[in-house]
């Protein structure tokens, strides 16, 4: 069962938005020449206390998503909203609370946690430098962190290579849960695991989300992951938001073909079981020139002229679901 105390408020709305990264040529008279149109006017919400899950393959701006969700790139064109406020025109102090209120969980717990910190440093780090705590209750506070995550006390004596991949993991999610935010964004949380511990890390995180009412963004390749975590989800393809539905909608009933190849796509653990319908064949298209009409119509299947001719808004079709395709 998922977690999450679901609300009807929208904690995050993403409105149009759209990141494109200019392209130059010369090494003196620098020329745009082009744009990579990493993410391409996308639009969902995430209601307070679920979470959400943004999939795709490699290249089609999952993360793009998330570092302007974080405030790590600006914005093309577009909106976020955090709570109803608009975040390109916050204040100073709404600034830093919204940077208090959305943190984040990276993919290599290796390379996301300083090594030449201990454990009780980093976790310590967040709060010193937002001032959330006085110095005589950061102690305390670390050592609840660390039992949080179901790590040892002693652990924050030690330096993140003492530990093996899924403690780093668990590290990296204390960190997220220093400074009391209501958003957290996990971008690949266990790609890079071993597959017997995404269960424990997956679960952890899932405990975590009930006990403190968080809103999740998660941000995967693998469906398989989603569907455990996920409450509501959208497809990306190469900028794009082709599908989003209901969790439970979207996998009874995939209707843009680019959907139904990746779930065919999943590993089944019956070795006797079918060929997949759906397989997918070529590369990605380039962001920076990406074909006209459909983005999809290059590699899909059920191709029509008019899917080369006219690009497919994403309109309604009954039960929150939504589709950019000209033949679903």
């Amino acid at each position: 069962m998922l977690a999450g105390r679901e609300t009807d408020t929208n904690l995050v709305e993403v409105r149009h938005l759209t990141k494109h990264f200019p392209v130059y040529s010369g090494l003196i008279l620098r020329k745009q020449v082009g744009a990579v149109r990493a993410v391409d006017g996308i639009s969902f919400s995430i209601k307070e206390g679920t979470s959400f899950g943004l999939v795709g393959e490699s290249g089609c701006g999952k993360t793009t998503v998330a570092k302007l969700l974080l405030l790590l790139e600006k914005i093309t064109s577009g909106s976020i909203y955090f709570a109803g406020i608009d975040t390109e025109k916050m204040s100073s102090e709404q600034g830093r609370a919204y940077r208090r209120s959305v943190q984040a969980v990276f993919q290599d717990p290796f390379s996301s946690l300083n090594p030449r910190m201990r454990v009780g440093t980093i976790l310590s780090e967040p709060i010193r430098v937002h001032q959330a705590l006085p110095e005589k209750d950061i102690p305390k506070r670390v050592a609840e962190l660390l039992q949080i995550v179901g790590l040892r006390l002693d652990a924050g004596r030690l330096y993140p290579h003492e530990f093996s991949g899924g403690q780093r993991q668990r590290i990296a999610v204390a960190r997220a849960l220093a400074l009391n935010p209501r958003f957290i964004i996990l971008d690949e949380p266990v790609s890079a695991l071993d597959v017997s511990i995404r269960a424990q890390i997956l679960n952890l995180l899932m405990d975590i989300q009930e006990k403190f009412g968080l809103t999740y963004l998660i941000i995967a390749h693998d469906l398989a992951v989603v569907e455990h975590v996920s409450h509501a989800m959208a497809v990306m393809y190469l900028g794009k938001i082709v599908e989003s539905a209901p969790t439970e909608e979207l996998y009874a009933n995939p209707l843009h073909p680019y959907t139904r190849a990746l779930l065919a796509a999943v590993p089944h653990p019956d070795p006797g079981a079918a060929e997949p319908e759906f397989t997918l064949s070529g590369e990605v298209p380039s962001p920076l020139n990406p074909p006209l009409g459909c983005r999809f119509h290059p590699r899909c299947w059920q191709v029509k002229p008019i899917c080369s001719e006219e690009e497919p808004p994403l309109r309604e079709v009954g039960h929150g679901h939504q589709v950019a395709c000209h033949l679903p």
